[in-house]
Order: structure tokens, then sequence, then C-alpha cells
């Protein structure tokens, strides 16, 4: 008996503490956090895409309780009463007292709706209800994913800036070192190694900058994933691949029907069409069936009440038609049919919209595209001059001062390459949420 009391109070605390931690577990972590892994993580922990989740859900349940109108409803009616008076009747100029001292009553009655607009209009829009929320699922992911794609882009502009600084620092401090030996040795004035100071301290100062900034853009990041874990994101991308995805067709013609919102419109305007028929369905009368069966006990003592039943039982037939209602019915009807027009009045603005929304994308799109190949060519043409003149300046041939121009230009080209490498990978995101073909 021991044994079982031991082992069955180890297996209780084994439960508690299981179930315990299926209540509390641990965040979930990225060990390579790719950008299609990020948006993948995003959709499945950020807050607005779990709510809109569980908005389907609720709407689901929503639309099964409205249909279960439609079934036969069952209902238990039982009471107990006891008269300290019996009641009086006026009977052939006389009053007597009738009934019974104990009276109580279980009653089953029955009901069944044959028409009712309510539970028809449930019946009828439930698939577009459903299809409405689920719409509402989709533009949210969409708007995840383009903002986590955005902000990824974001961060690893950061850390090329900080990478291009700090190869920029290595070469000032073997300048500075330079400098500094070659006045020590007379060849040269302390203005060289001065200015070799001021440029190492300027880009000591903004790779610092670079590296606070770092860490507000990851915090973003992790927010617009619902990243909760204290590790740190370790960001993997391929260089050579974003290169080869910075093109989209730029002849793609543009499809209203692909867009979310588009779609959500005509999802509401079929809401808005079945909204018109339910008014006029208050023309036709509400039908509804029921039946009855009640158990009666009477009796002028408590202690026998229940040894005696009267039973009664009924089935019938209810119709309810409002024949009067001023021009409540006739308004609801025009106010329905309002708004349903107005609703084609949205879809002609969300189109202009739309249209105006896949030009400007377009062009930004183009001019950064065409930036981006300027900006690669200059790189390399930076790229060759610094190293050009770097051999020169150590052969004797040019000064110091063309030497710190042509590192600036370099590293000012680095940097302007990577944010133009951002801004046209940011800008076709903007094309593809235009045309309607954002993939999550």
């Amino acid at each position: 008996m021991k044994r079982i009391l031991i082992s069955s109070g180890f297996s209780f605390l084994v439960l508690f503490a299981n179930a315990q931690t299926g209540v509390k577990r641990a965040p979930d972590t990225l060990s390579d956090a790719t950008l299609q892994a990020c948006v993948q993580f995003a959709l499945k922990h950020y807050p607005l895409v779990q709510q809109a989740l569980l908005d389907e859900q609720i709407t689901d349940r929503q639309i099964k309780s409205k249909l279960a109108d439609w079934y036969p409803q069952v209902d238990l009616n039982a009471n107990y009463q006891n008269n300290f008076q019996l009641p009086a009747v006026a009977f052939a100029g006389q009053t007597v007292r009738s009934g019974t001292y104990n009276t109580s009553t279980v009653g089953f009655a029955l009901t069944q709706n044959l028409f009712t607009r309510d539970v028809l209009l449930a019946a009828r829009t439930k698939g577009d209800v459903m299809n409405s929320v689920r719409q509402t699922t989709v533009s949210d992911k969409i708007d995840v994913t383009v903002n986590v794609s955005k902000a990824f882009y974001d961060v690893l502009l950061t850390e090329k800036q900080i990478d291009v600084l700090a190869d920029d620092i290595v070469r000032l401090e073997r300048n500075y070192k330079d400098a500094y030996n070659q006045y020590r040795g007379g060849l040269v004035d302390k203005t060289d190694y001065k200015r070799a100071t001021i440029s190492l301290n300027n880009s000591m100062a903004e790779k610092k900058t670079d590296e606070e900034a770092l860490k507000a853009k990851y915090a973003a990041l992790k927010q617009l994933m619902g990243y909760t874990a204290p590790d740190s994101l370790h960001l993997v991308y391929d260089s050579a691949q974003m290169e080869s995805e910075v093109y989209i067709d730029t002849l793609t013609p543009m499809d209203y029907s692909k867009r979310i919102e588009y779609q959500q419109l005509m999802t509401q305007k079929r809401l808005q069409q079945a909204d018109v028929k339910y008014q006029k369905w208050a023309y036709f009368p509400t039908v509804t069936a029921g039946a009855g069966y009640n158990l009666n006990y009477l009796n002028s003592r408590f202690g026998p009440l229940y040894k005696d039943n009267f039973p009664n039982s009924y089935a019938g037939l209810q119709v309810a038609f409002p024949i009067f209602q001023g021009t409540k019915r006739q308004q609801n009807i025009r106010i329905a049919e309002l708004q349903l027009t107005r609703i084609d009045w949205d879809m002609i603005n969300l189109q202009t919209a739309i249209s105006t929304q896949y030009t400007e994308a377009m062009a930004i799109y183009k001019s950064n595209l065409n930036n981006y190949h300027v900006l690669r060519e200059n790189l390399d043409l930076a790229r060759d001059v610094f190293n050009t003149i770097e051999l020169q300046y150590r052969s004797g041939v040019k000064a110091y001062l063309e030497l710190i121009t042509a590192e600036t230009d370099l590293r000012t080209a680095q940097v302007n390459y990577s944010n133009a490498l951002y801004l046209v990978l940011s800008s076709k995101l903007d094309v593809q949420k235009a045309l309607g073909i954002i993939t999550y």
C-alpha cells in the first residue's frame, strides 16, 4: 500500500509539472534566421496574426450558433405552487373557492422554426462571412510579410555599414601609423598624421552610432516577428542571391482581383446583397411549429401530491405577420439598397487607388533599380581608384590628402551601394504588394 501511495503521489507530481510546463512553455527561438525563416516565425508568433486566426474560430462558432436555430428546440419547465387560500370563482350568483392547495407541473415543449428570416440569412451568408474573416487574416499576413522583410533588410543594411566602417577603420589605423612614423622620421610634417587621426576618430564615432542603431533595429524586427526569446537573432543571408532578387517583371499587367482589398470589397458586396434580400423578407410571416406535453399534479395535501397525474398535450402551428409598421420595412429596404450602391462607388475608388499605388510603386522601383546599377558601377570605380592611389602614395607619388579623399570616396560608395540594394529590394516588395502577388 505504501508503494502504491508513493507511486501515485510521484505520478501526480510528474503530471502536474508537465501541465505547468505546457502552460508556461519556453518561447521558440531561431538558430539561423534567414528571411524566409523570419517571415514564417512571424506568421506563427506575431500576436495580430494569432488574433486573426482566433477571430476565424470565433466567427465559425458564431455561425454554428446561429444555424442551431434550425434544429428543434426542446425545453423542460417544472414548477410547484402552494396556495394558502384557494382562488374564488363566481358561479350561478354565488362565490365558491375551487382548486387545490398544492399544484405541480412538469412540461416538455418542442418548437421548430419553419421560416424565419434571421436563420435564413445566416444559412445563406455563412460562406461569405467565413470568407470575409479569412480575407482579414490574409491581409494581416501580407502586412506582416512586407513589414518583416523590410525590417530584415534594414538590419542587414546597418550591419553592412558597420562592416564597411570596420574595414575603413583598419585602413585608417594603418595609414595613421604610416603617417606618424613618417612624421617621426622627418619625411613629412605633422599635418598628415593629424588628418589621419581626424578621419579615424570620425569613422570610429560613426561605427559606434551604427552599432547603437543596430540594437534598436533588431528590437523592431523582433517585435514584428513576435520574437520573445532572450536569445539574440543571427541573420543569415546570401549577398549574391539578394542581388539576383532585385529584378521583377515590369510588364506584369495590373489585375485588381488579385488584391486582397478588392476581394474583401467583393465579399462585402455579396453580404450587402444578402442584406437587401433580408430586408425584403420582412414582408413574409414567421412560421413556427410547436408541441408540448405537460404532467399536472393536483392535491390538497403535499404528501400524496405526485401520486395522481392529469396530463395534457398539444401540437400547433404559429404564424406571426406584422400587418402595418408605418413605412419601416420600406425604409429599411431602401437603406440596404443605398448601402449596396455605396459599395459600388467604393469599388471604383479602390480601383483608382490601386492603379495609383501601382504606378507610384513601379516608378520608385525603376528609379531605385537604375540607382542601384549606377552605384554598383561607382563602387567598382571607387575601389580601383583607391587601390591605385594607395600604391602611388606608398611609392611617394601621391600626397596623403589624395589617399584620404580616395578612401572617403570608397567608403561612401560602399555605403551608398548597400543602401541602394536595400531600397530596390524594399521597393520591389511595394510593387509585389500593389500587384497582389505577395507570397508568405
